[in-house]
């Protein structure tokens, strides 16, 4: 196992370039985009420009992880800080707990290799997100399935091993996430045998509504 980036946890640790790669050709196997709803601007551009916007190589796959943790962990502290979840708030805390954890680790990686985080965007999101459940819950079940989609459409571009098993970790813990949700939807708790992945361009896209100026 390898301790040295995401904050001292411990990640995946692949044992040679042949592990690597069969883990890249598992992880491809599906593809698909993802979809959100929602109404607010954002400053934030989806197009074949997307990469330049965080930054290159396995830097900018940071930044662009970070962005999403930002706003899954920024959404989860507003919704376990208000009293509308019930009893789906003991499921809903820890999580909301881990996408903190998610954020302060990725940027804990960035600082240790030099480079800049990207900013902490502002957050919009649809009436009655904080005040109904179920538009609550089907939102996050969403960010989940999304966040999955996200890491494994970076899979194959990922260099760094340590940082590669880092982001297989964290994925791998969204994926539990959205298990939770599809069960407290009463929906399948895993949907398909391999999971999916999305292109940066289509993540961005779908959060879009979601990312302020």
């Amino acid at each position: 196992m390898d301790s040295e980036l995401f904050g001292g946890q411990a990640v995946i640790h692949f044992k040679d370039e042949t592990t690597r790669r069969s883990f890249l050709r598992t992880a491809a196997l599906v593809g698909v985009g993802a979809t959100l709803a929602g109404g607010a601007t954002t400053a934030f551009a989806a197009g074949p420009e997307m990469a330049s916007q965080f930054g290159d190589g396995d830097v900018g796959v940071l930044n662009y992880a970070l962005t999403l943790e930002y706003l899954e962990a920024d959404f989860y502290a507003q919704g376990t800080a208000k009293d509308f979840l019930g009893d789906n708030k003991k499921y809903l805390a820890p999580i909301a707990q881990h996408e903190a954890a998610h954020v302060q680790a990725i940027l804990g990686t960035l600082q240790k290799l030099g480079a800049t985080p990207a900013a902490k965007p502002t957050f919009k999101y649809p009436d009655g997100t904080f005040t109904d459940a179920m538009t609550f819950l089907k939102t996050a079940n969403t960010f989940e399935e999304t966040g999955v989609k996200a890491y494994h459409g970076q899979v194959p571009l990922i260099k760094d091993g340590a940082i590669l098993g880092a982001a297989a970790s964290i994925a791998g813990v969204e994926s539990r996430h959205a298990s939770v949700l599809n069960l407290i939807l009463k929906q399948k708790f895993a949907p398909a045998p391999v999971e999916a992945h999305a292109s940066m361009d289509e993540v961005v896209a779908a959060v879009k509504p979601f990312l302020g100026a």
